[in-house]
């Protein structure tokens, strides 16, 4: 599997942010190399709308067939690439890019939602290590682009370094990670007198 897939066109992009084929992509991420009805029994869907996503998946580049097929009746799908990348500032450029990037990141929020859910549902299975180890913070810090930018190669970097030192350790278990930065500005305040009335 390659490193990462950098896509450039908005409309690549936005076929891979419908909800079931970032999900089915994840799964052969995590999972392996798989047919359509095996995913399609993980996802809770009909084996025929598994394989037409599946089939736009591969018509973007975003999975291949395995070449190691175990049964010549049915495809197995892989995944080709690690992870997405794109440059936002390119995609910002067009509506049609706003729009992909806008669903791609709502996708990703549903995904931690969604893994979050999964791991309460699981907590009393887990080892106290795992329950002390998980979990979401949040800080709020004064940072420049260029810092912010270095930020997230630091941590990637980090990331791969403790990934492959922890490869074989019997102990590791697949870990979702997820981290995403956004400027904001102070919300302002309202009106002097409202906030009078308010104090009252």
């Amino acid at each position: 599997m390659r490193n990462s897939f950098r896509v450039t066109d908005p409309r690549t992009l936005k076929a891979v942010a419908h909800p079931l084929r970032l999900r089915l992509l994840d799964l052969l991420r995590s999972d392996g190399p798989a047919t359509a009805s095996e995913l399609a029994r993980k996802v809770a869907e009909s084996s025929g709308l598994t394989s037409y996503h599946l089939r736009e998946l591969a018509k973007y580049g975003f999975i291949e067939e395995d070449p190691d097929q175990r049964d010549a009746r049915e495809r197995r799908w892989r995944a080709v690439h690690r992870y997405l990348s794109w440059d936002n500032a390119e995609m910002a450029a067009t509506e049609e890019g706003r729009e992909a990037v806008a669903a791609i990141r709502q996708r990703q929020i549903e995904l931690l939602v969604r893994s979050n859910g999964e791991f309460e549902a699981q907590a009393a299975t887990w080892s106290p290590e795992w329950i002390e180890a998980a979990g979401i913070s949040d800080d709020v810090v004064r940072l420049t682009p260029a810092s912010l930018t270095e930020l997230y190669q630091r941590w990637e970097d980090v990331l791969r370094e403790l990934a492959a030192r922890d490869a074989g350790a019997p102990a590791a278990e697949q870990v979702v990670i997820h981290y995403s930065a956004f400027p904001r500005r102070p919300a302002p305040e309202g009106p002097a007198e409202e906030a009078e009335e308010e104090s009252e």
